[in-house]
């Protein structure tokens, strides 16, 4: 599994521009079973994504969030290894 931090490093407005086709890019994602949660931060600086899958196909498709394309945000990819889970989430252990 996955943690995908996203940061902004252009101001808002910019995030704003892009967002319609970055939620495309998000949606192409959980239809391809990569994404298993994502959301903003807060404050509003960035998002976060639970993501499965494998690394270099994952690191591939960052590079192609419009965010990344515009220079809008830089990516932080953290992987771990689950070993415990709150009851309903065991699915996301191994």
């Amino acid at each position: 599994m996955f943690i995908v931090e996203l940061t902004y490093i252009a101001p808002i407005e910019a995030a704003d521009a892009h967002m319609e086709p970055h939620m495309a890019w998000v949606k192409e994602g959980y239809d391809r079973g990569w994404f298993l949660a994502s959301g903003r931060k807060n404050p509003r600086s960035g998002g976060v994504i639970l993501a499965s899958g494998e690394r270099a196909a994952l690191e591939a498709f960052l590079g192609s969030d419009p965010f990344a394309v515009h220079g809008i945000a830089e990516y932080r990819l953290t992987e771990m290894v689950v070993t415990r889970t709150a009851p309903g989430l065991e699915a996301l252990q191994g």
